[in-house]
């Protein structure tokens, strides 16, 4: 439940905003009573003196306190605002200020060219709403639609999507851009869900009031958008649907049933196994000649990470990594004789960090607690979320447990644990949303209350295992809560005489400070060798693979390789989507060849993983990236600088920067240097986000420096040559090089 400050903080803002605000408005939208109304009213009129009484009616914003000016509005009183049009008028700072930087980078990427993203998109609308509003006054009605808008909004923006248009009762929404996500499906699903839900309560509200409910249904589609510009003035986006992409989604919201929430097959492929959905059957959508697969979203899924994922489809081989286990092994080993361990697991995504802590935990469970936390990318907008989840797996709390069960397991295990712990339980009472309303934690200085919170759950871990050597995982802390952080950073300091190995992966964007530290290792995966990685491609593919060295499976593998530089995550999503079109047929380990692909095409999720992870590279740095993508896999140092427009000390800068980001390699040449793509993926991920008129703008450019640069012996050129000339459309070069 918020708190007095909380409320009169969001009251603030939505008057600043809006300019006047009923008083029946505020008490329908925050639930309020007439008490309560009446202690906000002294504190913005008498004290703070930034409003003014309207006929006891109206709350009108002043920001001034100049009594003249006060007296001004009052005489003078301004129609109730419009519902806002613009995304600067409801989209939060935080997000409003990232799109901004993003608005940046595509103007230094050419303007209002624009890019091409794989997005989500998300329309949702209320069912109803103009025969609840009938015969009621504008501003009474207003009072009554603006809430539920603020729900669906307010929904969006958790998970940072972006709401591109509020279209009187119901919006549109975007996730994957103009902010990049991985996870841009599963995000769009949490939000329309939490939106049903709060929706729900809303409607309850209306109800007990004497008005009939809301209903919202919401439809989704994952599709390309091209965004072409950004506008400062009031962060309005210009995309351009490809194809159906957003026009489906639009489709799928009418098709809905009220309280219902329709999805497309692309969405579902992407998000199966994290949500529960019901298949609806094949459907007719206008505008598209083929009927649809749709399915109905039911709720949360019982799965949450990627490996989960994998694990319900069948797990393959565990190839490799026998250093990295024999290393967490020996720190296990160490922690339970008392010498507790800190190791940190490092790697880039699709590295199979998680699968490794599956494999070491197979090994584990003998003589070990083991109790384990998952850092989800949406979640750092919750406080001690993993903690949370590990503390209802150490308490054994189930989803069916009532409140007072739940209660009884804290209570009676802590108190069977140490009696001495007694004054730790308001602390872990209060995380698993069991406080008393009573408590005095409720009046206590937020960071003592933090301070307090670490130490309690410091003493509950470090107690236990006096009585159990006890190994903590926690997965993926590149996603992190500050409030986990903080906690991890307090247990880090009293584990080394503790028999506690603290256990952690993270992607190399993280950031700690606990390299210092003696009972400190950090183990950094690497791609799979060349050795191992034909190993992991033959369980995938089978056995079979490469025994001629000449058959067509051979081949395969080969390009799989050069594709994923032994990346076990893509190695296994590219099997599996040539699975999905038809090239491969029969089962993993067992494939057979159906024809030769005429090209590898990236899955939406690895592209998801690459793209969200190119644009959290600066400007100047995905801009250089973008070019050299169309440069080629591998180029030298004396073409790039013919190329791109750059002072040398700053094009040394970031290719210096975009090599320790491991996007590319430099690799021993003569005469000179040359560079790689780390991955063919990353190549073609970053080449196929510019627009097309944009790339066949580079590829003349890069043409006809390679025409200066090789003047000399263009003869060793022309395949080159014809492939940049035909790729920006000058055929009759193209053909004159061939």
């Amino acid at each position: 439940m918020s708190t007095f400050d909380e409320i009169l903080e969001q009251v603030r803002e939505l008057l600043q905003s809006k300019g006047r605000v009923a008083y029946r408005a505020l008490k329908i939208r925050f639930n309020l009573d007439d008490e309560y109304l009446e202690g906000l009213k002294a504190e913005l009129i008498d004290a703070e003196q930034l409003a003014v009484d309207e006929d006891n009616k109206v709350l009108v914003w002043t920001g001034e306190k100049d009594r003249a000016k006060q007296e001004k509005v009052v005489a003078h009183p301004q129609p109730p605002a419009p519902n806002p049009q613009h995304p600067i008028s409801y989209t939060p700072k935080h997000l409003a200020n990232r799109i901004l930087a993003e608005r940046t980078a595509l103007e230094a990427r050419g303007g209002t060219d624009g890019e091409r993203k794989t997005i989500t998109a998300l329309f949702a609308d209320l069912k109803g709403s103009t025969a609840l509003i009938e015969g009621l006054d504008p501003e009474e009605a207003r009072a009554i639609i603006d809430p539920a808008l603020q729900v669906m909004m307010d929904a969006v923006h958790r998970y940072e999507g972006y709401v591109a248009q509020a279209l009187g009762d119901g919006i549109f929404a975007l996730f994957g851009a103009p902010i990049a996500h991985e996870d841009h499906p599963q995000r769009a699903l949490y939000a329309a869900l939490r939106m049903q839900d709060e929706m729900r309560r809303y409607s309850d509200q209306l109800r007990a009031q004497g008005h009939p409910p809301l209903l919202m249904r919401v439809g989704v589609n994952t599709g390309e958008v091209v965004v072409r510009s950004i506008h400062k003035e009031d962060l309005h986006t210009d995309y351009v649907p490809v194809g159906h992409s957003t026009n489906l989604a639009a489709r799928m919201e009418q098709l809905a049933a009220p309280g219902s929430i329709l999805i497309t097959e692309q969405t579902y492929k992407l998000t199966a196994g994290y949500f529960e959905c019901k298949p609806m059957g094949k459907t007719q959508v206008k505008g598209v000649e083929e009927p649809l697969t749709v399915y109905e979203v039911l709720g949360a899924g019982p799965l949450r990470t990627r490996l989960q994922v994998a694990a319900r489809r069948g797990l393959t081989r565990f190839v490799g990594r026998q250093s990295e286990l024999a290393q967490m092994a020996l720190a296990r080993e160490q922690a339970k004789a008392g010498h507790g361990q800190i190791v940190g697991v490092m790697g880039e995504a699709g590295m199979g960090k998680s699968r490794l802590f599956y494999e070491f935990k197979l090994t584990s469970q003998s003589g070990v607690l083991v109790l384990e936390a998952f850092s989800v990318s949406h979640g750092k907008a919750s406080a001690y979320l993993p903690i949370i989840e590990l503390l209802k797996d150490y308490f054994e709390i189930t989803l069916e447990d009532d409140e007072r069960k739940r209660r009884e397991k804290v209570g009676g295990k802590v108190l069977m644990l140490d009696r001495s712990l007694e004054d730790i339980l308001p602390y872990l009472f209060a995380l698993l949303g069991l406080e008393d309303p009573t408590s005095t934690l409720q009046q206590m200085d937020p960071q003592i209350r933090r301070r307090r919170t670490f130490e309690a759950l410091k003493r509950l871990f470090l107690r236990e295992s006096l009585n159990q050597p006890l190994l903590l995982i926690f997965e993926d802390l590149h996603w992190i809560d500050t409030e986990t952080q903080g906690f991890l950073d307090t247990l880090s300091e009293s584990v080394a005489s503790a028999r506690l190995f603290l256990l952690m992966n993270y992607r190399p964007e993280y950031r700690h400070e606990w390299g210092s530290k003696t009972y400190y290792t950090q183990l950094r995966l690497a791609p799979l060798g060349k050795e191992e990685a034909e190993e992991f491609l033959t369980t995938l593919l089978g056995e079979t693979v490469g025994a001629t060295g000449r058959s067509p499976l051979y081949a395969l593998k080969q390009l799989i390789l050069e594709k994923t530089q032994g990346t076990p995550f893509f190695m296994e999503e590219v099997i599996q989507t040539l699975a999905e079109e038809g090239v491969l047929s029969g089962e993993r380990s067992h494939y057979r060849l159906e024809r030769a692909p005429s090209e590898i095409h990236i899955s939406p999720t690895v592209q998801g993983v690459l793209a969200a992870r190119i644009d959290r590279l600066s400007r100047e740095e995905k801009e250089l990236l973008q070019h050299l993508a169309v440069i080629g896999r591998e180029f030298p140092l004396s073409l790039a600088r013919q190329v791109i427009s750059q002072p040398e000390e700053e094009l040394y800068r970031l290719f210096s920067s975009l090599q320790s980001k491991e996007f590319l390699y430099e690799q021993p040449a003569f005469p000179e240097v040359e560079y790689l793509f780390k991955h063919a993926l990353t190549q073609e991920v970053a080449y196929n986000s510019m627009l097309h008129e944009r790339r066949k703008a580079l590829h003349e450019q890069t043409a006809k420096a390679v025409e200066a640069l090789y003047s000399a012996n263009l003869d060793d050129h022309y395949s080159e040559l014809a492939h940049h000339y035909s790729r920006s459309g000058n055929t009759e070069k193209a053909v004159h090089q061939k």
